[in-house]
């Protein structure tokens, strides 16, 4: 059996080294994905393969994502409704990108939140991945057996993920209480300041 692993991270440069740790302890990119906020622009689309066509509309991913080189080398643009641009790849990216794919708005959050439902995230969890990466993070989520779940959750840990409950109980401080796909995505200076509040602490 497998189980499903994720992280978020406040950043893209954790995010993917806790990818190249995962692929290096014998994880195959084929069972890892990673969404990343670009809100900011930082990946303009060049430095990878073009996995995503028509981003601004949220058209989705193409199929091929991921790639011999390693799951980095293949990443792509595409929209989220309430996210807004992310640079992302993997099982994950597909499985959302496909269920956007018909979506309306309104029904968009059975994108994310339910590609990480189906594979048995928990839904309140869910929710926080998906708002941490409108709020410029990243995820990382992978699958894998149940006898290597702990280690490779802790090779996550290592490369500075968020505390997940802390980080919800964060924004629920603030009176959020769940993502929002008709939300407005975050702009490139809300990133900055949200990035900002959790590099301080």
């Amino acid at each position: 059996m497998t189980k499903t692993i994720s992280a978020l991270f406040d950043n893209y440069s954790s995010a993917s080294a806790a990818v190249s740790a995962l692929e290096a302890s014998g994880v195959p990119h084929s069972d890892i994905s990673i969404v990343a906020n670009n809100s900011d622009n930082w990946h303009k689309g060049d430095k990878a393969s073009d996995t995503a066509e028509d981003a601004g509309k949220g058209a989705g991913i193409g199929a091929a994502v991921g790639g011999i080189g390693g799951l980095l080398t293949g990443l792509g643009l595409m929209a989220i409704p309430g996210v807004g641009p992310v640079v992302a790849a993997g099982w994950l990216a597909s499985t959302a990108a496909g269920a956007l794919a018909g979506a309306a708005v309104g029904g968009a959050a059975g994108g994310l939140i339910g590609s990480l439902t189906d594979a048995g995230v928990p839904e309140r969890d869910a929710h926080v991945y998906a708002e941490g990466v409108r709020r410029g993070g990243t995820l990382v989520t992978a699958r894998v057996d149940d006898a290597k779940a702990a280690s490779a959750q802790m090779v996550l840990d290592r490369n500075k993920a968020v505390n997940l409950n802390e980080r919800g109980e964060t924004y629920r401080s603030t009176g959020w209480t769940s993502f929002d796909p008709a939300a407005p995505a975050y702009t490139a200076d809300e990133v900055a300041r949200e990035r900002g509040r959790y590099t301080a602490l």
